[in-house]
């Protein structure tokens, strides 16, 4: 019931919102190259609805996405579980990393226009480089978690070091990776939409920049909110995974409780 009732508040704030928005361009008459209404925007989805332009562009940002997002989660936990494991490496390849890290993406694009083309690849190589980085440290922070104790107890026991990171170390480091793959999840999407602007032959990126250039604000304002919806869509994806994987763990029950749990608590 409780749950029933956020749904029902999270609408009515959506409508709420959407209807002082429309009242007040209205009431302003402000012009709609600046601000348009949300009637606007939702002729111009309807219009994009109905052609198919914006499915075809979605399923490409969408799979330039999720294959950047595979790509930079697998060589950041590759890469943080060697840097967790040997304090050498560590000392001698992160000073690197975070100076690559430091680098602005948006001024990397192009190079990687150049060196990736126009097509899928430059687009999830980008999109890799923007989801690397947190998933890396959440790796090396949750591997480094684990309970120095419990470790040694099990090299008393005689366990191997690699029984010691499967049944320990990386269950201890499950809630830091799933946090940390959250958020490279929509890190992914961002990468792969500045790779698009900056070159592409096609996806809600290049579809933005087209709009913009045309000056069709109410159409470029309805593409933005297909990328709110695409990017919400993947981090419930990710969420729900992140539940069923998790599901020993005391933080995500308080979290399925919802609203219940933070009605007792304080601020």
């Amino acid at each position: 019931m409780t749950r029933i009732r956020g749904a029902i508040g999270r609408v009515v704030l959506l409508v709420g919102s959407l209807a002082l928005w429309e009242a007040a361009v209205r009431a302003l008459h402000v012009p709609s190259f600046i601000l348009p209404s949300p009637s606007q925007i939702g002729l111009a989805l309807y219009q994009g609805a109905v052609s198919g332009i914006y499915l075809q562009h979605s399923w490409i940002t969408l799979v330039e996405t999720l294959l950047g997002f595979v790509l930079g989660s697998a060589v950041a936990f590759l890469l943080g579980t060697a840097l967790a494991s040997s304090r050498r490496v560590e000392y001698f390849l992160y000073p690197f990393i975070v100076m690559f890290q430091n680098m602005p993406k948006v001024a990397l694009a192009p190079l990687i226009i150049i060196w990736f083309g126009l097509g899928l690849g430059s687009k999830v190589v980008s999109a890799a480089l923007i989801a690397f980085f947190p998933l890396l440290v959440n790796t090396i922070a949750g591997l480094r978690s684990a309970d120095e104790d419990r470790v040694d107890l099990m090299r008393s026991l005689g366990a191997t070091p690699m029984q010691i990171f499967w049944m320990l170390r990386l269950p201890s480091a499950l809630p830091f990776l799933m946090a940390g793959l959250e958020v490279a999840m929509v890190f992914s999407l961002v990468g792969a939409i500045v790779a698009e602007f900056v070159g592409s032959e096609a996806g809600l990126g290049m579809l933005i920049q087209s709009r913009n250039f045309s000056m069709d604000v109410a159409g470029e304002f309805a593409v933005l909110f297909l990328l709110a919806i695409l990017g919400l869509a993947l981090n419930a994806v990710v969420v729900l995974v992140r539940r069923r994987v998790l599901f020993w763990d005391p933080s995500q029950k308080q979290a399925s409780s919802g609203p219940s749990v933070m009605k007792g608590s304080t601020p």
